[in-house]
This record gives C-alpha cells, sequence and structure tokens, in this order.
C-alpha cells in the first residue's frame, strides 16, 4: 500500500514496545541466562519443565485414549476393518484437511482397508460437509464416513447420514455448536466435555490422535507403531504449522519431532515439494519455511483448482507423476500470488478514497468477483497492515450472494462476534483468529455496521498500534555462538512460541545505514566494545534516520543464517524488527 492509503493509518505511529519485568531466575537450568529468563517470561518455572521445552519427547504425548469419543470411534473402526467396509474420508480443502486426509487413508491402509475420500472444490461446493455426497455415498454402498477437519458444525448431514443407513465419525478441531452431530463417535478436545487436555491440536492432529489408537487397539507392538507415528508426523507437522495453532504442548511436540528430519522422507510427493520450493537435498525447513514456502504451494491446490491433486501426490508412490504434481502446485502458487495482488491494488485504491482512520474499528472489503480462493490470504495482509480485525468479501454477480474470509488482531474473538449476528448469514463459521461466511448482498452493508459496532465495544486505538513484546534486554556483547545456539533451540517458533524478541539499548550506530537490493538495511552497531552488523527486512526507506554515532534502542531477533555459515561466517545473525533513537 503506497504512502497515501496509509496516511490515517496506525501503520505510522511509533510501535509499542512491552518490556519484561524483573524476575529472580533460577542458576541451575543449565542454560544461558538469556534464554533462561525468556522462558521464565513464557511461564516455565521448574528445570522439568524446561527439559520438556527444550527437549520434547515423543514419550510426552497424551494417551489419545483421553479424549472423549476415542473408545467408540476405535471401536467402529476395528468393525470396519474386520468387514472390509466401504469407508469414505470427508475432508477439507485447506493444508490441514488434506494432510489429515492422507494421515488417515496411509493409517487405514496399513490395517489393511483401503478407504476412499472426498474434499469439496472451494468454489464450487464451499466449506463443510453437503448433502449431494451423502446421497452419494449411500448409493456407493457405503457404510461409515470420517470427517477430518470438518464436520463439528454438520448436524443435519450427520443425521442425513444415519437416515441412509450411514455411520459417521466426526474428528474436527473447531469450536462446536451447543448441539453435537448425532455421530458414532464426536472427537473433538474443543467439546465441552472432552477431557483431553491438549486443545490447541488442529486437525490433522486430532487425526493423528485416532491413528494412534486405532493401531495400538490392532495390538502393533510399539517398534512397529513408533515408525509409523514418526512417518505420519511429518504431515502433522506441515498442518499444524500452516494452521497457525500455538506451537506449545502436544503441538510443539509434533512440529519439533515432524520437521527435524523432513528432509529425509521416503514420501515422494513431499520429496517433490520440498525440491520444487527451493530446497536442498539435505535440508529441513525450519517451521517459518513451512509456513511461507511450503503450506501456500499445498493450499494453492484448493484455492485455485483441485485439492485432489495434492491429496494424491503424498500418496502416489510414482516419483515422476509426484514431481509433476508439485511442478503444477508451483504453478497455482505463482497463479495465487499474482491474483492476490491484483485484490490488494484494488483495496489500495479503495483506501486512498476512504482511509482507515481510529474510528475504523473493523475493517470490511468487498469486491465483485474477486478470486474466493485468495480472499483469506489478503484479509491476513490488511490484518499485518492496520492491527484490526478485516473481513475480504467476494460479492457473487450472478447469484446474489457474498461470501468470504476474516482473520482477527490479537484482542478480537473473531468466531463470537459473528455469532452475535448470526441472523446475518447464510453460514459461518470458523475459530477466535479465522472465520468463513457467507451472505446476502442484501446484508453487506448491515453486516459491516455490527462487525465494527462490536469491534469497538472491545478495541480501542492503542491495540491499533504495532506492539513488539520484548523476551528479554540484552548487551550486545552477551550474544555469542552458544548463546545463539540455546536461542534457536527454542524452535520451532510461531503462534504461541514466537522467535525471541530481544532488546539492545543505546547502541551506537559504528557506521551510516546501507541500503541492499533496493529496500533492504544492513547497518552495523556497536556497545561495550562490540560491533555487530544487522540486517533489517523490508527497512531500507529508514536509512536516512540512522547516522554515525548516534545512540539507538533496537529491537531484533537472533536467525538462523544457513547463506552466512556456507561462506564461512556464523551460523546465525540478528535482524532488526524495530529501533528508535
Amino acid at each position: 500500500m503506497n504512502p497515501s492509503a496509509a496516511a490515517t493509518s496506525p501503520r505510522t505511529r511509533p510501535a509499542r514496545w512491552l518490556q519484561p519485568a524483573l524476575a529472580e531466575i533460577p542458576s541451575d537450568w543449565g542454560i544461558p541466562s538469556i534464554v533462561a529468563k525468556i522462558l521464565w517470561k513464557r511461564g516455565l518455572r521448574t528445570r522439568a519443565e524446561v527439559r520438556r521445552f527444550m527437549e520434547p519427547s515423543l514419550d510426552d504425548l497424551h494417551d489419545p485414549m483421553l479424549m472423549a469419543g476415542m473408545k467408540d470411534a476405535v471401536a467402529r473402526l476395528l468393525r470396519a476393518i474386520e468387514g472390509q467396509e466401504k469407508v469414505l474420508l470427508y475432508g477439507d480443502y485447506d493444508v490441514d484437511g488434506i494432510t489429515s486426509v492422507v494421515i488417515l487413508k496411509t493409517a487405514l491402509r496399513l490395517a489393511g482397508l483401503n478407504a476412499s475420500f472426498h474434499v469439496p472444490h472451494r468454489l464450487k461446493d464451499g466449506y463443510g460437509m453437503h448433502a449431494e455426497v451423502i446421497e452419494q455415498a449411500a448409493a456407493d454402498s457405503v457404510k461409515l464416513i470420517i470427517s477430518v477437519d470438518t464436520g463439528i458444525r454438520a448436524t443435519a448431514v450427520v443425521k442425513q447420514a444415519a437416515a441412509l443407513g450411514i455411520d459417521c465419525i466426526v474428528t474436527d478441531h473447531h469450536l462446536p455448536e451447543e448441539e453435537l452431530p448425532p455421530a458414532v463417535a464426536v472427537l473433538n478436545p474443543n467439546r465441552p466435555d472432552c477431557p483431553y487436555p491438549e486443545k490447541n491440536l488442529c486437525g490433522a492432529g486430532v487425526t493423528l490422535k485416532l491413528v494412534q489408537a486405532l493401531h495400538e487397539a490392532l495390538g502393533w507392538d510399539a517398534a512397529r507403531r513408533q515408525k509409523i507415528l514418526l512417518s505420519l508426523l511429518k504431515l502433522a507437522a506441515v498442518a499444524t504449522v500452516a494452521d497457525v495453532v500455538p506451537l506449545e504442548g502436544e503441538n510443539r511436540i509434533i512440529v519439533k519431532h515432524g520437521l527435524a528430519d523432513l528432509a529425509a522422507t521416503r514420501n515422494p510427493g513431499l520429496r517433490a515439494l520440498l525440491q520444487v520450493a527451493g530446497f536442498e537435498p539435505n535440508q529441513s525447513p525450519s517451521a517459518g519455511q513451512v509456513a511461507f514456502r511450503i503450506a501456500p504451494r499445498i493450499n494453492a491446490a484448493g484455492r485455485m483448482a483441485n485439492p485432489a491433486d495434492a491429496i494424491e501426490m503424498f500418496l502416489t508412490a510414482d516419483e515422476a507423476r509426484a514431481f509433476a504434481l508439485a511442478e503444477q502446485l508451483n504453478v497455482l502458487n505463482t497463479e495465487r500470488q499474482q491474483t492476490e495482488q491484483e485484490i490488494i491494488a484494488a483495496i489500495v485504491r479503495e483506501c486512498e478514497q476512504v482511509p482507515v482512520t481510529d474510528e475504523s474499528h473493523a475493517l470490511v472489503f468487498a469486491g465483485e468477483n474477486w478470486h474466493k480462493g485468495v480472499v483469506g490470504i489478503v484479509a491476513s495482509r490488511m490484518v499485518d497492515r492496520f492491527h484490526r480485525p478485516a473481513f475480504v468479501l467476494s460479492i457473487d454477480t450472478e447469484t446474489g450472494k457474498v461470501q468470504g474470509s476474516g482473520r482477527s488482531a490479537v484482542n478480537f474473538h473473531l468466531l463470537q462476534g459473528l455469532e452475535s449476528m448470526a441472523e446475518l448469514f447464510v453460514k459461518f463459521g470458523g475459530h477466535k483468529q479465522a472465520a468463513g461466511l457467507t451472505l446476502e448482498a442484501s446484508n453487506l452493508e448491515e453486516f459491516r455496521r455490527r462487525f465494527q459496532l462490536v469491534a469497538a465495544s472491545q478495541l480501542s486505538t492503542e491495540d491499533f498500534r504495532k506492539t513488539y513484546e520484548i523476551d528479554a534486554m540484552v548487551s550486545l556483547d552477551e550474544l555469542d555462538d552458544p548463546t545463539a545456539t540455546a536461542l534457536l533451540s527454542m524452535a520451532p517458533f510461531g503462534m504461541g512460541n514466537p522467535a525471541p524478541m530481544l532488546a539492545a539499548l543505546q547502541a551506537e550506530v559504528a557506521g551510516p545505514g546501507e541500503v541492499f537490493a533496493e529496500k533492504h538495511l544492513r547497518v552495523k552497531l556497536r556497545r561495550n566494545g562490540r560491533v555487530m552488523t544487522m540486517k533489517a527486512w523490508d527497512m531500507g526507506h529508514r536509512a536516512a534516520e540512522l547516522q554515525p554515532g548516534m545512540k539507538i534502542d533496537v529491537a531484533f531477533t537472533v536467525e538462523d543464517d544457513p547463506y552466512s555459515a556456507s561462506r564461512g561466517y556464523s551460523f546465525w545473525s540478528a535482524t532488526i524488527k524495530d529501533f528508535r533513537v
């Protein structure tokens, strides 16, 4: 967005830094003091808790039988396997749904059952389970449908299946309605009566727990179950990162172990995907790289074409076919990026005419026939820019329906906001941070007005400022290779476990700011005799603010830097997030 469009945006205000409170940190944790301070700030209080965080073990995974409904789900699956029944897996079209289908189909195949699958087409079918698919399943003599990453609000469809003689097992993680679907079993840690300790599993995480319970019930030995689990963890880790759930507890274990040897995967589709995404043969991606380079390519199938292609890519044993499908996803991802930029440009023009102000507590952008496959991504971009909840909607000029997605700022529960005006929608669903909806075009302006009122009752102008939560105050001379290693060992980083934000005060600018690649910034800083070069992405426009000899406070992160290491320099680097004179 150009400067005129952002003129009244909070982005033009100085960011807010939240500095940590001082605390007496135990000295017997065996880790650098900076890391100990960060872990204390994030709620860890004992050496055992630190061990579980820094060295998460598969032994720390919870017993899947703790999940409400698991006993009934496993019993029904065992009956289906024994009777060689026709089973249909009903998924969703995003990364979480796609990988959930692959995980469960693979696990059932290993148990001797070849299940079919259905994933809705985002543009033709929309989200959720549909009656016509159930009718076709009945015609095909399907006896059991298992939903993955969907179904928790599909009460009517589950009732229809039962009337047609089809049992359902619902596995989902989205927030349920007051009435659960009348399925044989409903696996969702967020159902009110579920005692399962980990409430933040994504859909693939819930599917993985079902697989764990099933394989144990089959009586397989521990070594075999462990081997299968490690294999399936790779896709579960990708889904966990892509679905932006907190990387804490079980999610941290899944991602830490799933990404650890991703480069060594034997899955032809996953290998091909890593290749087209630009990874070296022996390079396992970080959680951040999964989020920005792997997940978008998988999602591109559901956004721009047919999600079944991504499922086939992961299931095929034909390496040539897997690579062809991966290249196809790569092309679709490029198309997705271009389409996304076109919608952003349209929103920029709108903001030039009607600027976003402090009275704009929530944003709703709508355009005729905007591509429904990318509106969710654009909504995320708007939240990043304006730091408040935003919906981006596509107006179908043929049907008169308006459909799209929203993303939330930190202090606003998006789904609860929609529930307060449920009568406006044809359908809606989601959770705190993300939601989707469909409504009649005649209700669009009323939705815009009500959404603004709900947000205004909960958010203040302070919520619109970019905020950096500082994890630890440091001196530049404290940063060395062992400390950097310990900081990087806190990975995987993401929601719930962001990369540690450090702050150094009164650092001297040791030379003029250097702009490189036209838009990035590099600067040398000196403090207590230590000189350190830091880079700042997309901050080239701030180079004139830095004059040699001046003192600045700098907020930064320590990042793994394989490019630097390949040239014989340090394996880590410091990246500036903000600075102030």
